[in-house]
């Protein structure tokens, strides 16, 4: 369940994250991808197109952009932490990972929420 409280999302204390949140969100973008309907497809999201925060900042959705990130290489600290050792990853530790960012206005500049975040707006 998306958290729902007083404050921004991205706050520090813990709290419940909806289960399998990441095949949530790699669901989504598979389908938002091959969407005929974007806006459609946010709606069932829940992701929201306006938001009011806590604050009384009014946040309006601008886009959706999607990044992926593929790890190539490792990095190890040495001994005293001055330097560091570089290994490139073999083919088979290569990780991809996709990431969301919902881009909002807030007034005055472009905000970022991750998916998590984002559905949260929605419960204010």
């Amino acid at each position: 369940m998306p958290h729902k409280g007083d404050h921004e999302p991205g706050h520090d204390h813990p709290h419940e994250h909806e289960a399998d949140l990441d095949l949530v969100e790699q669901a989504f973008i598979e389908g938002f991808q091959s969407a005929a309907d974007p806006t459609s497809f946010l709606r069932l999201a829940g992701i929201p197109f306006e938001a009011k925060l806590s604050d009384g900042t009014e946040l309006k959705l601008l886009r959706v952009s999607q990044e992926r990130r593929v790890d190539i290489g490792s990095l190890s600290p040495h001994l005293g932490g001055q330097s560091f050792r570089y290994d490139p990853l073999p083919a088979q530790m290569v990780s991809k990972r996709d990431h969301l960012l919902f881009v909002y206005f807030d007034g005055e500049k472009a905000r970022q929420y991750g998916f998590e975040d984002a559905r949260a707006l929605g419960g204010r």
